[in-house]
């Protein structure tokens, strides 16, 4: 049995296949930039089951993003996962899907991240936010690895309107909102991660202390000849924001030297978790 026959129960897979060409060209087309919403992605038993087990904020392994530019946490620590999730995790990082998610986007050969960086597992409690940015464009230890498509998923059941938490997708130019993508369990949203293809959840969600919203986060890259252009995630302001922009580009700044370090050394996020929470106690 190949591994796209074994991820019958995990995924989806005959919808995505038998509506490959509709989906294609909504992707290719969409904007901003190239992306999809799917909803009713993983099976929905499976998808019932990954939400139940995923882990807490306060069990081991998470690390705190807690700075001016966000207010997360994200666990990529395979081992650490619910088995369970680590087979989900497996089967969309799978040879065969992969493939798939080339078809999909028009960009060949993906290279699925077994590393996880900076993805697996998110979450972010009430008060949680992650400005608009544009991701990291080279993987930080495989210096010839180019990112290139984002793969969320939503574990978020019963989740409201009034809860917030969309995820934005903003003009090239950050001039304006373009859309926003609710949350909602079980969908999935697939992007293209150039370096101006700008998206956030800006606005501290608003969900009861007893919830939060969780998500499964993968990347996909390409291997080039030549070593691309690095760039740390590049945070950026809204139209309106005022003297709030000051405090997320010097923000910036620091992470990109952040970044630099991180790379020099081969240190993982754990270190810079350590020592935000250090400054700010209350991870919640």
């Amino acid at each position: 049995m190949s591994s796209l026959q074994a991820s019958s129960g995990i995924i989806q897979m005959g919808k995505l296949e038998n509506n490959l060409s509709t989906l294609k060209e909504t992707y290719q087309s969409n904007l901003p930039y190239p992306h999809i919403s799917i909803d009713d992605f993983l099976d929905p038993v499976a998808a019932k089951k990954a939400m139940e087990l995923f882990p807490k904020v306060k069990d081991a392994g998470w690390i705190h993003y807690v700075h001016v530019n966000e207010k997360k946490h994200g666990l990529n620590k395979m081992e650490l996962l619910p088995a369970y999730i680590q087979d989900v995790i497996k089967q969309l990082n799978s040879k065969e899907f992969v493939s798939y998610l080339s078809k999909l986007t028009g960009i060949e050969n993906l290279i699925a991240d077994e590393m996880l960086e900076g993805g697996g597992l998110h979450q972010t409690n009430r008060g949680g936010f992650l400005n608009m940015h544009a991701d990291f464009t080279v993987h930080p230890h495989k210096p010839h690895w180019r990112r290139r498509v984002n793969l969320l998923i939503y574990l978020n059941e019963n989740w409201l309107p009034e809860y917030r938490g969309e995820l934005e997708l903003w003009e090239r130019d950050m001039s304006k909102c373009v859309k926003k993508i609710s949350p909602v369990f079980n969908r999935c949203v697939i992007f293209n991660t150039d370096e101006d293809s700008f998206h956030g959840v800006p606005d501290p969600i608003q969900c009861p202390d007893d919830m939060s919203r969780k998500s499964i986060a993968l990347y996909y890259f390409t291997e080039e000849q030549g070593t691309p252009v690095m760039r740390s995630t590049n945070y950026r302001s809204r139209p309106g924001d005022g003297i709030k922009s000051i405090f997320i580009y010097l923000d910036k700044k620091f992470i990109a030297i952040y970044t630099s370090i991180k790379r020099v050394f081969g240190i993982n996020d754990d270190v810079a978790s350590k020592i935000l929470n250090f400054f700010n106690p209350n991870k919640k």
